[in-house]
């Protein structure tokens, strides 16, 4: 399929354009937190030209114990994230998890993004692609890359071209997830922006102590370093100022004080694997 860029707010992304960043914390925990991580992500990015999408949930779902911290929820996190799209000057991406959340989302941010899990729910993929934002999508753990052209015919079909799919790796046993990155340029084939979610990528399903996920965010660096070689065109990384004191995804989200080397290794990858 011919390659077509993708609208995402004040942004155009183009597959085989230049890398961009999608980052942030994996949830809102209070009301200052995404203000500060936006801002430092904002002038990282555009002191590399490196265009970039401020990521933040305002509530997390797909939690593995019902009593783990989920956000502040729908009208209040919209509520922050639009301030943070207005106030900071960034494009936003948020999670959905229902049809009615892409409603609430249209007008306030800039892209809404399915979770892996939910990445067959076409009632949900049609809701997102009818919010008039543009849409991420997570390839699902248990989906080859070939399945991805069926995600995008899903949103694209519903009137919406903005979609990009993300890879995030594939289960391996129980816990443990396997980056395929043969799976980028397959993926690529289908005429869309690819992504590769670093952070989420390393984490070890309820794997980790008192039912929450494991992660390793050092590994999570190795692979974002190995899907930028790969020909990726975007890089998703959640990142956090404390991430062993953070309410959700802790052990894979990167320290916020080591993302501006990698960020600056990853645009040198780019530049010399001859990448746009």
């Amino acid at each position: 399929m011919s390659p077509t860029p993708v609208k995402l707010g004040p942004l155009e992304l183009r597959p085989g354009g230049p890398l961009f960043l999608i980052a942030g914390p994996c949830v809102i925990e209070d009301e200052r937190m995404p203000f500060a991580i936006a801002t430092e992500l904002r002038d990282l990015c555009a002191s590399l030209k490196l265009p970039f999408v401020f990521k933040a949930s305002f509530d997390k779902a797909n939690r593995t114990r019902g009593s783990s911290f989920r956000g502040p929820g729908v009208k209040e996190g919209l509520a922050l994230l639009a301030e943070v799209r207005r106030s900071v000057r960034v494009p936003v991406l948020t999670d959905i998890h229902e049809p009615a959340h892409a409603q609430a989302a249209a007008g306030l941010v800039d892209c809404v993004q399915v979770p892996a899990l939910l990445s067959r729910q076409t009632d949900l993929l049609v809701a997102a692609a009818q919010s008039g934002c543009a849409v991420n999508v997570k390839k699902g753990q248990f989906m080859a890359p070939e399945d991805a052209r069926w995600i995008i015919e899903k949103v694209t079909g519903a009137g919406n071209p903005n979609v990009l799919v993300t890879e995030r790796g594939a289960s391996f046993g129980y816990h443990t997830l396997v980056s395929d990155m043969r799976g980028i340029p397959v993926m690529q084939a289908f005429g869309k922006p690819v992504v590769f979610d670093a952070t989420h990528s390393t984490q070890r399903m309820s794997g980790g102590p008192g039912g929450t996920s494991g992660g390793d965010r050092e590994m999570a660096k190795v692979l974002a370093r190995a899907a930028v070689a790969a020909g990726c065109d975007g890089v998703f990384a959640e990142t956090h100022p404390d991430p062993e004191h953070a309410k959700s995804d802790g052990p894979n989200m990167i320290r916020l004080k080591d993302m501006p080397a990698l960020v600056r290794t990853l645009v040198r990858i780019r530049e010399a694997c001859g990448g746009g």
